[in-house]
């Protein structure tokens, strides 16, 4: 058996490629060569480490982690399972079973998004996803990279992407083009055999490469994640959303208020986001984000191996992680 994009989208639940580009448009908030083996998001001076969601059941959030994207068990603690790429955790799951469901318009996590090592890695991936017959959500070209989506049982949002090669993104400035556009699945899984899936684990370089985020204002995300800890925009100002970064990637972290404009406070009984980590290489950037931080009035716990934690104005958690130099 050969797949064609229709087949493939057929097989993901999806029934023709209009939806398909309405998914990922939906998932962006859009309404009009091999990547080296360390993909140039772990590069920068900041990119994201790791994540933690709440969730009701964890068995069978384990399970799905583990069929669809792969991952194993790093560590199984009485507050639930670390899951991650080999030794590498990427994952918490802190079981709240009696927690109830986040809206899905109140701040919070739109998405995380991991990184495939290389376009032939997204390409056995999305082979596997379609002859298990995971439901997938939307696809998308977005002109810097190549991406999927689709919502783990308790639904939070996932992206699996490859990135395009860094000398063919069009930058304008500090601008970035990053569009929405029909994604080639044809050309896409032509690297791969389609006739079954060779996707075991988690290829070892997969990482998370971005975090977007559900906020109540945009302007005062930006004051947080822009001002405070030092991520710079990447796209032109918008109302409705904003994109930044560490060092020239497209983007490490994103905000939207698309359905959740003029949200307050999360709430920590519910699900959904608990935390998550931005890796910081230098140590002199890590003490002038804590300066600035603690000047805009935040609280900051010190945790151990010199671990930050902040709060953003929605109560999302924010760890910043040394790094090496």
């Amino acid at each position: 058996m050969q797949f064609t994009r229709r087949q493939t989208l057929k097989f993901a639940g999806i029934s023709c490629a209009a939806s398909a580009l309405a998914g990922a448009l939906r998932a962006e908030g859009d309404n009009s060569p091999a990547i080296a083996a360390v993909p140039f998001a772990l590069t920068t001076p900041m990119h994201i480490g790791q994540a933690a969601l709440r969730v009701r059941e964890l068995d069978p959030m384990i399970d799905y982690y583990r069929s669809v994207l792969g991952f194993n068990e790093v560590e199984r603690t009485a507050r639930g399972v670390t899951l991650g790429v080999g030794t590498v955790p990427l994952l918490d799951l802190v079981h709240k079973p009696a927690a109830d469901f986040e809206s899905p318009t109140s701040a919070g996590l739109f998405h995380i998004a991991y990184l495939m090592p290389s376009r032939k890695d997204l390409a056995r991936w999305l082979v596997h996803a379609a002859l298990k017959q995971v439901p997938l959500t939307g696809f998308a070209d977005h002109n810097v990279s190549e991406a999927i989506y689709l919502s783990d049982p308790e639904g939070n949002g996932i992206e699996v992407y490859s990135d395009r090669p860094r000398d063919t993104w069009v930058w304008s400035g500090r601008v970035v083009k990053m569009g929405t556009e029909p994604l080639d699945v044809d050309n896409l899984v032509a690297l791969t055999d389609t006739t079954k899936s060779d996707f075991e684990a988690a290829p070892t370089g997969m990482r998370i490469g971005h975090v977007h985020l559900r906020v109540g204002e945009i302007a005062h995300a930006r004051a947080f994640y822009e001002q405070a800890v030092g991520l710079q925009p990447t796209q032109d100002a918008r109302a409705d959303a904003s994109f930044l970064s560490s060092g020239g990637y497209h983007h490490h972290l994103a905000v939207n208020t698309w359905n959740s404009r003029g949200a307050k406070e999360r709430n920590a009984m519910e699900t959904g986001l608990d935390w998550f980590s931005i890796i910081v290489r230098n140590p002199a950037d890590l003490e002038e984000q804590k300066t600035r931080l603690r000047a805009a009035g935040c609280v900051l716990v010190e945790m151990e191996n010199n671990v930050v934690e902040a709060i953003d104005p929605w109560s999302t958690r924010l760890r910043l992680v040394p790094g090496e130099a």
